[in-house]
């Protein structure tokens, strides 16, 4: 029971680092270090003064932030460093052998501590001044920490009165800290990286697939800060989350991140910990809209996957063309780590509309190696698995593999991998008998997917239909459209009785190169899984300057509007592209594809052989107001 004389206790326990750590510390014992924005630096300071005399010390670290004295040459025998996360601080030394990485999620790291797994001898944390009630709140890092604290055989809290007040399951009871040392300092803290052109085309396809309402988790990172700035559009979103960062704070004070949507801790943003600047602290300060939690809660699946739509987006290291991730590893290098991935792409993947969302560049730094490819690195660990696989986004575009066979899944990743590479992956994924033999891609020339021809359209209050560039990846969606044609529709599309669309026309539709070509395909339904409900294209003729133009819309979908839209849609773009104007074949009895063209706001030219119209209208000669 804790005492209402919490204050004795207290003022009874006050000592300095030193006489705690010479009280406490033993060759052969396993220290937990609090880590990230809440590393106790008074604290370790006087730890690797003290270590000197020892060996065989352990120290574990969650995340660790900042120069580290803990691996300096001069401790390589008095102690070694283990880290359930590799950062910039331990990662030249994990990569020469001189500290060890933990592979484990994060949502199982704290019952290393409580089963005995990893037994505490010491634990060194740093903690708010207590309460009224004599408790102190672990701040800034709960995470691991609250476990380490239950589980640790001594104590020793560096009490700050920088250090936030959080709220949630992050109390610690001063009857329960063995030693504390008062040492005010400035927090660690982790600035937000600067961010590049790159990381914000990557960042504005992976925002597209965040619904309104969706709670978010987003990763560290470039790329992914680069994500929570483009969500301004989005309403109502929620967080449930291992962390934030200052990015996540824009969100809030413009009312986009309010958690009134959540399924579960409605209101409130849920974290274990946060990596940020002194406005992010005082931000989280005694405040009821963000609660801390430990990780084995904050990080468990079953608890992330009670969020409806939970939207989980992380960062990858390579992807290959089955879609298995390596997000932890260069090769054998250990490069960051498993930590809440595994959890939240599986939690968000049992979500009631979640989604997992993988973003990583198309190539390496140097831009000299593909980060999608035929197959993984040696050595390079399998973080996510091929049945785990949902989105991959790059800056070329997004991969939608769940539920796609492995031959989708290859020609779905090779479309927005570097054009550079596309080629040679096409080689290597016809070798290893992945695609079809004679697979084609888009032109060289075709270099992005050109996103700012994608436009919605409201035809009623039910019905929304986007209308898109054809990718690569429309084949199967194209050949459903035109087998669920009838018979009519499509003797007037084809001017034939075509009863067959095979891979080898469908695949050259669907792989164009947006300048002679344009096919515009109206779609409802998810991102990488959309239906195709209409398709219109113009292909041109370079000698006359114009182009050929035809158009098809599912028999459920006429009448509404969709042809005419689509039709002054494709006049828009080749417009902008400096084409001349249309000319189409139309038969005669095809009544509706004629009084589409004549809706189009030109002057229409027609002549008519053998039962087929032949029209043409030119850019240049609108209909005028007397004619309409």
């Amino acid at each position: 029971m804790f005492t209402e004389d919490w204050q004795h206790t207290f003022q009874s326990k006050i000592t300095t680092a030193d006489e705690a750590f010479g009280r406490y510390l033993k060759s052969g014992c396993r220290i937990f270090v609090g880590s990230g924005c809440s590393t106790p630096k008074h604290l370790v300071h006087a730890l690797a003064f003290h270590l000197r005399q020892y060996v065989d010390v352990e120290v574990v670290y969650f995340i660790a932030l900042g120069p580290s004295p803990l691996i300096q040459d001069s401790l390589r025998h008095a102690c070694r460093v283990k880290t359930f996360f590799v950062t910039d601080t331990l990662r030249e030394a994990v990569f020469e052998g001189r500290a060890d990485y933990i592979p484990v999620y994060l949502s199982r790291a704290p019952n290393l501590f409580r089963n005995g797994v990893l037994t505490l001898d010491l634990t060194v944390i740093q903690v708010s001044p207590p309460d009224e009630h004599g408790f102190c709140s672990l701040g800034v890092s709960v995470d691991v920490a609250k476990a380490a604290v239950e589980s640790g055989r001594y104590v020793v809290a560096q009490v700050n009165p920088q250090m936030p007040r959080v709220l949630g399951d992050s109390f610690i009871h001063v009857s329960e800290l063995d030693a504390i040392v008062e040492h005010e300092e400035p927090l660690t803290e982790a600035p937000i990286p600067e961010r590049r052109a790159m990381a914000e085309r990557m960042a504005q396809y992976a925002a597209k697939l965040v619904e309104d309402g969706a709670t978010i988790q987003v990763g560290i990172g470039r790329i992914l800060t680069a994500v929570l700035s483009h969500l301004t559009d989005k309403r109502d979103l929620g967080v449930h989350s291992e962390m934030i960062t200052d990015a996540y704070l824009p969100l809030v004070e413009k009312g986009i991140i309010t958690g009134r949507k959540k399924s579960v801790h409605q209101d409130k943003i849920i974290i274990s910990f946060c990596l940020g600047s002194r406005k992010l602290f005082d931000f989280v300060h005694n405040n009821p809209q963000v609660e801390f939690h430990p990780s084995d809660y904050v990080n468990h699946p079953e608890v992330i996957s009670k969020n409806h739509r939970m939207t989980a987006i992380n960062s990858a290291l390579q992807v290959d063309l089955s879609g298995q991730v390596c997000a932890d590893s260069l090769g054998h290098k250990i490069y960051s780590g498993i930590g809440g991935y595994v959890d939240f792409s599986v939690g968000a993947a049992r979500s009631q509309g979640g989604k997992s969302i993988i973003v990583l560049p198309s190539t390496s730094s140097d831009g000299r190696r593909s980060r999608i490819v035929s197959h993984l690195s040696r050595g390079a660990g399998v973080v996510g698995t091929r049945a785990a696989a949902q989105y991959v986004v790059t800056e070329f575009g997004i991969a939608n593999l769940h539920g796609q066979t492995i031959r989708e899944r290859a020609l779905s990743l090779i479309n927005i991998a570097h054009p550079r590479f596309r080629q040679q992956l096409l080689a290597e994924a016809k070798r290893i008998r992945y695609l079809y033999e004679d697979q084609i891609l888009s032109p060289p020339s075709t270099r992005y997917y050109p996103e700012e021809w994608e436009t919605h359209h409201n035809f009623d209050l039910d019905l929304k239909i986007l209308f898109r560039p054809i990718k690569a990846t429309d084949e199967r969606a194209l050949q459903e459209f035109f087998y669920s044609l009838p018979d009519e529709d499509i003797y007037y599309r084809f001017l034939s009785s075509m009863k067959v669309f095979p891979h080898r026309d469908t695949q050259a539709m669907a792989n164009i190169d947006y300048e002679n070509e344009m096919t515009i395909v109206g779609v409802v339904g998810d991102i990488g899984s959309e239906k195709i409900i209409a398709v219109g294209r113009y292909i041109l003729d370079n000698e006359s300057n114009f182009a050929e133009v035809d158009f098809a819309v599912r028999s459920e979908m006429q009448h509404k509007g969709v042809g005419t839209f689509l039709v002054r849609y494709l006049t828009e773009i080749a417009r902008s592209k400096g084409v001349t104007g249309f000319m189409a074949y139309v038969l005669a009895a095809n009544r509706k594809m004629l009084k589409v063209f004549r809706k189009t706001g030109y002057v229409i030219h027609r002549s008519l052989e053998d039962g087929v119209y032949e029209i043409q209208f030119r850019f240049d000669e609108p209909v005028s107001d007397s004619e309409e």
